[in-house]
């Protein structure tokens, strides 16, 4: 797709990135990521074993961050490692390609963790972040133009992979299977423009921020009917008579 093409600024290596963090000072407690090849057409045709490391905050996790995820403080002091030694071997994962990598996430809260956890840290390697921060995409904000509920609501993940028929890797909330799940939304959506044309024909027929004239001719055009220039004209000559 020509659109989220120019977002990847030709890149062809994609990593994509869940964060998980803590409830109030949002500092980063678990990284999952899953590395992918596209081809020309922008399809996934190769990926890496997922990745999934967990990382040590200054600040406890909170109680709500630790029903919906299951990671307790005792689990990051046993099995968290620095936030320095996470991103170290984030870069490791993605490889010699890792300055060519376009980073996709779903929402921007994952790069508020990014920045917070790098504002905690005196010592983070800030050539890894930084190149993380200005290769990143949301993948949420790209798809919500074009896919929403009855109400214009934007979707979850989950509810866009069960629209797209795509199986979850496994339980929402472990970062590593949302990295995955993002996966394989991206690459579903790629393929299925038929499916992502007709809810955008949804989206544009209820949008009301077009000039009556406009909408007019559009809710027309999405509900299957020809639209003429005359008609056009006859439309604006009514509206401003």
């Amino acid at each position: 797709m020509k659109k989220f093409n120019r977002l990847l600024k030709g890149h062809k290596s994609l990593v994509f990135l869940d964060f998980e963090g803590t409830q109030f000072s949002h500092e980063m407690i678990a990284i999952g990521a899953l590395h992918a090849t596209i081809d020309s057409r922008g399809f996934i045709k190769k990926t890496k074993k997922p990745f999934k490391i967990y990382v040590k905050p200054h600040n406890r996790v909170g109680k709500f961050v630790t029903d919906l995820t299951g990671i307790t403080d005792d689990m990051l002091k046993e099995k968290g490692v620095s936030f320095q030694t996470a991103m170290n071997d984030l870069k490791k994962y993605c490889g010699l390609s890792f300055k060519k990598s376009s980073f996709i996430t779903f929402g921007n809260h994952d790069m508020r963790i990014l920045s917070s956890s790098a504002s905690y840290s005196f010592d983070f390697p800030k050539d890894i972040v930084q190149n993380i921060q200005k290769n990143y995409i949301d993948f949420s904000a790209f798809i919500n133009e074009f896919m929403k509920d009855e109400k214009g609501n934007s979707l979850s993940l989950v509810k866009y992979c069960e629209a797209f028929g795509v199986k979850e890797a496994g339980p929402a909330h472990d970062p590593a299977v949302d990295a995955q799940n993002l996966a394989w939304l991206y690459d579903a959506s790629m393929r299925n423009t038929n499916l992502l044309m007709e809810e955008y024909k949804k989206v544009l027929r209820n949008f009301n921020h077009f000039p009556e004239p406009v909408s007019k001719m559009v809710r027309k055009l999405a509900d299957g009917e020809d639209v003429t220039y005359l008609e056009f004209e006859d439309s604006l000559k009514k509206y401003l008579a």
